[in-house]
């Protein structure tokens, strides 16, 4: 397939079930969003500077693969300059970020907040810019809800999409006599995988999350690959569904873990940072994550490419599936109408161009691949399979990533059934089930029954509140 992002001509299948989620963040009294029917040729040529996010925590390498990509930027749009801010969302602290005015021009989010965003114009209406990009109609219709407003303008780019999946720890594998290259396929095989690693090795079996909403989420991962979700929908009509019996299996076997079989370490305060800084550092044999968390493991927290492994999550159950979500690209609905134009260059330039033209991905690659970062680890495709097998085409001579080892994910997620995350209140359902995880996870006699039933009304509540 022939792909540009100047002259584009995409066939889009589907192939994703991901969807638009919504989540309650604090309104902001900034300035209102610019018309949307703003074109770039209506701010072209006119110098303006503009911040753009990038994670924090980089080690030297990737920053100066960032910086080369600046440096093209400037070469192809030469009155705009970028200067690029730490920031990482973090559900927790991201509304007073947002209400502070502390966000960069460019910044991204989760799938979760798109629609909330848009709703209380807490984000810039670009759409009028973003409908001139020569892929604006050919996102997924499911990824790209996510980043529309109910007329259908997309307001934020879907840049990244993922599945969630089982990271495992290939050097604790072994070290604890199991195969690393036939990781477990069952919830059984998993607990007992993490029984023998926490036996034979003094790491931590089997790490979760709790913080910070992850804990909410990662159960809710869990409660979805046993047959269970967070809410039901019936038209207009949304139902809290975490006081049941899929929610108390999963924590029932969090509990067994723990308590019985004590593979879980002393850590139980765990957000995504610090889980993925543990398991980088070889104290974690086992954690449940996005699929596409390799980058971050090798450039933010030095794991060794060699011990990382990745395999897709157990299905058991009926109607058991992946929880699959994504990565937003939104822009401040401070800026200025030039801000604005010079905001989606960007995004079209440094996230974008590298999944649909050839000589973006190549230059992107090489940019990467000579500061000595991973380049290719798979990830799934915010357009189709097709179209991101060919950019994998594209750079193959730049892949320095062990693919062999992520092919328990990537050779299982396509045949996995992939679902949106709960559609209302995401983060508040999320922020609900911290704190009974933790109970579950420090209280032997946490009473699971009652915390659920604590919880759905807690959840229920935020969702009637809208």
């Amino acid at each position: 397939m022939k792909s540009s992002r100047r002259k584009t001509a995409l066939t889009l299948v589907g192939v994703l079930t991901l969807g638009a989620t919504l989540a309650a963040c604090s309104s902001d009294d900034g300035d209102a969003p610019a018309d949307a029917e703003q074109t770039a040729e209506e701010t072209a040529d006119e110098p303006v500077t503009i911040q753009v996010a990038i994670d924090e925590g980089l080690e030297e390498g990737a920053v100066e693969a960032i910086n080369t990509r600046v440096d093209e930027f400037k070469t192809e749009y030469p009155d705009i300059t970028v200067e690029t801010q730490e920031y990482t969302w973090v559900g927790t602290t991201f509304a007073a970020d947002l209400a502070g005015g502390t966000l960069p021009d460019v910044f991204t989010v989760p799938f979760t907040d798109g629609r909330g965003l848009i709703e209380r114009e807490q984000i810039a209406d670009v759409s009028g810019l973003v409908a001139e990009l020569p892929y604006a109609g050919e996102f997924n219709e499911n990824v790209a809800a996510a980043g529309q407003a109910p007329d259908g303008g997309m307001w934020a780019v879907p840049i990244a999409a993922y599945g969630q999946g089982l990271h495992y720890n290939r050097a604790l594998f072994t070290e604890a006599g199991l195969d690393p290259d036939d990781p477990p396929s069952t919830w059984d095989e998993v607990r007992d995988a993490a029984a023998a690693i926490s036996e034979k090795t003094g790491a931590t079996g089997y790490a979760q999350m709790t913080a910070s909403n992850t804990g909410g989420w990662i159960l809710t991962t869990m409660v979805y690959a046993m047959g269970g979700r967070g809410e039901s929908v019936d038209g207009e009509t949304v139902s809290a569904t975490v006081d049941t019996p899929e929610y108390a299996e999963a924590l029932e076997y969090l509990q067994s873990m723990r308590w019985d079989d004590d593979s879980m370490g002393d850590e139980f305060l765990y957000d995504w940072g610090t889980s993925h800084a543990d398991f980088g550092a070889g104290k974690i044999g086992m954690f449940i994550s996005g699929g596409g968390d390799y980058g971050n493991l090798v450039t933010q927290n030095a794991m060794n490419p060699d011990d990382y492994g990745v395999t897709v999550l157990p299905l058991e159950g009926d109607d058991a599936a992946a929880l699959g979500g994504g990565t937003l690209a939104a822009v401040n609905a401070k800026a200025s109408d030039a801000e604005q134009a010079a905001a989606v260059k960007w995004i079209d330039f440094f996230y974008m161009s590298k999944l649909t033209d050839p000589d973006a991905a190549v230059a992107d690659a090489q940019a990467v691949a000579d500061q000595g970062q991973p380049v290719g680890a798979p990830i799934l495709p915010v357009f189709d399979q097709a179209t991101y097998d060919e950019s994998q085409e594209w750079i193959a001579d730049y892949i320095n990533v062990p693919l062999e080892q992520f092919a328990p994910y990537s050779d299982n997620i396509y045949d996995q059934p992939l679902e949106p995350e709960p559609p209302v209140a995401t983060q508040d359902l999320y922020a609900a089930l911290d704190p009974v995880v933790q109970a579950v996870l420090t209280d032997e006699d946490a009473d699971i029954a009652a915390l659920l039933a604590d919880a759905e009304a807690n959840v229920q509540t935020l969702i009637d509140r809208g």
